[in-house]
């Protein structure tokens, strides 16, 4: 109830001018109004994520700007092929500046204080949610893309981003587990296996609350975006229970301890797994029975980007065939690209209905978020 009125009373000043659109938002998000409420009650009166002075969206000019200046980028570690920046530089003569990463959180957070001045980042689908709910996106000109039409229709128009108003698709992929082919005499199956005290010391889970509490949601049947009480209270005691065993929390770096053998077992995404499958291939990769998480990352622009022409611009270079292909034959993911799919020799197939039926995306966790942010503090404290 406090909290309600809290709202309310927040909602008065907001619309009789006291509080801006800004802070009306993150303080309504503080108070756990979840991102589509607030994408929905500010499009309604008038306040949406509308275009800036001087925007990029809406119908080309006659004559379109330059691609010229300098283009920031922040991106996640080794997610990139490594001559898509070079390509790119010597074909536009833009200079990048490129940054990374390791988590959405990180990201948020940058943004959300306005730090770094980028002109494009590469967020998971629920965090471009949380991101236009927040004002802090700009729109797409889609005249400006031209080869948007090779995305593949199952990658267009996601429920994070209805119409591709402000992403385009960058890649996808799941959240499973990597193993020592070598060290383990059969492949896991089950997310159980982090709870096998035979491997203990060998075995990481992601440094990220949601892929770690989601994956013990999975595990005991239910969504990965649960809000229950109840069910979360389960998933903490499961991951406490496995965080007796692990080695670490540890995300993308973990790679180098799985072609070390100093790690044998661990929760990693497909592509990560693929990429140190190059360098020990004694590594194998599994969506576990339970279930797990998918995921399509997406190019965004900042509201406040300072070169938003150039961002368009490797926006639509991302999604020519060659430059799509050679991106996800370096970083092991599946494209969204449905004409680089023809042209690479060994394509991440997309999902069939029966994988589909064991996966599921994150979404916005609302007035959740909170109970999350507590059980994952307690988890890594405990």
């Amino acid at each position: 109830m406090k909290k309600r009125d809290e709202a309310m009373a927040l909602w008065a000043d907001f619309t009789d001018g006291r509080v801006d659109r800004r802070a009306f938002v993150l303080q309504a998000l503080g108070l756990g109004v979840s991102a589509s409420t607030l994408g929905a009650v500010l499009q309604a009166c008038g306040g949406g994520a509308s275009a800036p002075e001087g925007s990029v969206a809406g119908p080309a000019s006659a004559v379109e700007p330059p691609i010229a200046g300098e283009l920031r980028i922040y991106n996640w570690s080794d997610y990139i092929a490594e001559d898509t920046v070079p390509a790119f530089e010597k074909e536009t003569g833009v200079k990048v500046i490129y940054d990374m990463y390791e988590s959405n959180e990180e990201l948020l957070a940058k943004l959300q204080i306005g730090g770094g001045g980028y002109d494009l980042v590469v967020p998971t689908g629920y965090i471009v949610e949380v991101l236009a709910a927040q004002s802090l996106l700009a729109p797409l000109n889609k005249a400006w893309l031209k080869n948007f039409g090779n995305v593949a229709a199952s990658f267009q128009n996601p429920a994070f981003d209805t119409g591709n108003k402000f992403s385009i698709p960058w890649q996808w992929g799941t959240t499973g587990i990597a193993w020592r082919t070598d060290k383990l005499a059969a492949a896991p199956d089950s997310w159980a296996v982090f709870h096998d005290a035979q491997f203990k010391g060998k075995m990481t889970q992601m440094d990220d609350s949601r892929d770690v509490i989601g994956s013990w949601l999975k595990f005991r049947g239910k969504s990965l975006n649960s809000t229950s009480a109840e069910e979360l209270a389960a998933a903490k005691a499961d991951a406490m229970a496995a965080k007796a065993l692990l080695k670490a929390y540890l995300s993308a770096p973990v790679k180098g301890q799985l072609v070390s053998g100093d790690v044998w077992i661990a929760q990693l995404w497909n592509g990560d797994t693929m990429q140190a499958k190059a360098e020990q291939p004694a590594i194998g990769y599994a969506v576990p029975k339970e279930g797990a998480g998918i995921w399509l990352d997406s190019l965004v622009i900042p509201r406040d980007a300072p070169n938003a022409r150039a961002a368009h611009a490797f926006m639509d270079f991302i999604l020519r065939p060659d430059v799509g292909a050679a991106l996800s034959t370096f970083t092991g993911y599946g494209t969204p690209n449905q004409a680089a799919m023809a042209v690479m020799t060994d394509a991440v197939p997309y999902p069939t209905a029966e994988e589909l039926g064991r996966l599921e995306y994150q979404k916005d966790l609302g007035a959740a978020t909170a109970l999350w942010d507590q059980i994952w503090t307690e988890i890594k404290a405990g």
